[in-house]
């Protein structure tokens, strides 16, 4: 069997793809195609024709046809074979089957046909596994990626505690050249000017912002330290609440109260109190604190079906005390078969395979401790599933948009699986650009409209099994279906699907077991639907 060219053709003979396996010129095959529509005859059952030269075995695809063009010493079973092949991969890389769809994905059309047809011959592959050959996903690449942008952001890090030594030592020769409070006033004022156009000046005063590291109220502390062993300057004291009023200044409020009229949401920068933010973020106050989180990475088709399904999962161990590191860690699985579980290096592996007991290779050896603000923890154990089973999903979307005249009509709805109770729902539907805010028709929880980003984010405090299902219908000009793709969604939830379990700590030394907490999470780090 050897196949001339497998082409996309429309009814009247106009060569929409086609992709050659043997030499020969353009004019050539564009003659062959031409001539195609006038041998094939109406009412006929045949799905191939002849003429002196070559062999056509074609098959209607709505509108167009699939032709592969032969030699007339080729298999026609083995041609058809080939023809059905490449008919079940047009739908997959076209979404509409028309002269604008087959155009819009040629090229993908022609890496799908290469995939399938080799030198004429063709391939004994599938469909699945063409779709994973002309996908080429690394997990090398990626793995690459994550490296390079960590190092990218440390370099940021590094530049940013450079540039503020940098400024505090100007600060501090300015001092020592001019003396008194006015130097660092006038250093103040400049900052203000370069820095109120990025809006990073804090209403308490405290500081310029994160970027630049330069704070009033420790750089005054500071020179007053330094003055204390030197002779009295100018006893000239500066004017009370010229540097302190920062974000109280009239220019400011009434930059923010004209955004507010805009219809913008403004969140002030309010500096937290201490006792605030404890209360906030509490430290764990257990000895042990054993944390299992599990990050979801989620690509949803908008037609139904899952291109993605990725759960990475990691415990990890946090000890306050050095006296309760000589422990071992007794787990307890859900018996998930798609989970693959991976220990740490240092962790005994024939003690974790046999006895699920978690432990390092020297017992002698104490697990390090961290300080209570620590939160990350050592790890200890990984894991990771992925699936193509659409009832793993714990949250599916649906957006159906339709044009009538001229508006746009939204309906989207959410169904949550029974596996999960899910916390603090946000999904973001992308909108066109709009004057004013969407007209909500209908809606199960509470809205939002980013106009900046030009996104409507859809809010429910808590999934559980009272509201399982929900929708929303909102009104916009009108608008291509594509517009309100891709949709994002973020959640947050209690139980996990290793279903892992800390059963118990077992001490090394003498005594009674440390007392422990566990704390267990799944988030979505990248939850789509495209």
């Amino acid at each position: 069997m050897v196949v001339l060219a497998a082409s996309i053709v429309s009814k009247s003979g106009k060569v929409l793809v086609s992709r050659q396996f043997m030499d020969m010129s353009r004019m050539r095959i564009e003659s062959l195609l031409a001539a195609f529509p006038k041998l094939v005859g109406t009412g006929k059952q045949h799905t191939f024709v002849e003429n002196e030269n070559v062999r056509y075995v074609y098959q209607p695809i709505e509108a167009l046809y699939l032709v592969l063009v032969t030699n007339k010493q080729s298999n026609i079973l083995e041609d058809l074979d080939t023809l059905r092949m490449l008919s079940k991969l047009v739908p997959e890389y076209s979404l509409s089957l028309d002269e604008e769809g087959i155009c819009k994905t040629g090229f993908e059309l022609i890496f799908a046909i290469d995939e399938v047809i080799s030198l004429g011959h063709k391939e004994n592959v599938t469909v699945a596994q063409v779709k994973q050959n002309c996908e080429m996903e690394s997990h090398e690449e990626k793995l690459h990626k994550l490296v390079l942008q960590s190092k990218i952001n440390e370099t940021k890090d590094v530049m940013k505690r450079k540039a503020s030594e940098i400024d505090k030592s100007k600060i501090e020769k300015n001092r020592g050249d001019k003396g008194g409070f006015m130097s660092l006033q006038s250093m103040g004022s400049g900052r203000i000017e370069s820095s109120f156009s990025d809006l990073s000046i804090s209403s308490g005063g405290g500081g310029f912002g994160s970027g630049s590291g330069f704070g009033l109220s420790t750089d005054v502390e500071s020179y007053s330290a330094k003055s204390k062993g030197r002779q009295p300057l100018a006893a000239t004291a500066p004017p009370k609440g010229l540097g302190m009023q920062l974000g109280k200044s009239k220019k400011t409020n009434q930059f923010l109260e004209s955004l507010k009229a805009e219809g913008e949401l403004i969140v002030e920068d309010v500096q937290p109190k201490a006792g605030q933010s404890r209360a906030a973020a509490p430290p764990p106050t257990d000895p042990i604190t054993l944390t299992v989180e599990e990050k979801l990475n989620v690509t949803l088709k908008r037609d139904g079906g899952i291109s993605n399904f990725d759960v990475q999962g990691t415990l990890s161990l946090q000890i306050l005390n050095q006296d309760d590191g000589l422990i071992q860690v007794q787990i307890e699985t859900g018996g998930n078969p798609g989970i693959l579980f991976k220990a740490h290096p240092n962790m005994n592996k024939e003690l974790f395979s046999s006895e699920n007991i978690l432990g390092l290779k020297d017992p002698n050896r104490p697990f390090p401790t961290g300080s209570a603000g620590d939160a990350a923890g050592v790890g200890l154990l990984r894991w990771r599933m992925q699936s193509a089973d659409e009832s793993m999903v714990p949250l599916t979307i649906n957006c159906w948009p339709s044009v009538s005249g001229n508006e746009t009509y939204v309906s989207i709805e959410y169904e949550a699986s029974s596996m999960f109770d899910l916390c603090n729902v946000v999904i973001s539907v992308p909108l066109p650009a709009l004057r004013e805010a969407p007209n909500i028709r209908q809606i199960d929880g509470e809205w939002r409209y980013d106009s900046r980003n030009s996104v409507l984010e859809w809010s429910i405090l808590l999934i559980d099994n009272s509201n399982r299902s929900g929708s929303m219908e909102f009104v916009v000009p009108p608008a291509d279906s594509s517009a309100f793709f891709p949709i994002s969604a973020c959640f947050s939830a209690t139980n996990t699907y290793s279903d892992l379990k800390v059963a118990k700590i077992i001490p090394l030394r003498d005594g009674a077991p440390p007392k422990f907490s566990q704390r267990t999470t799944l988030i979505t780090e990248n939850y789509q639907v495209v």
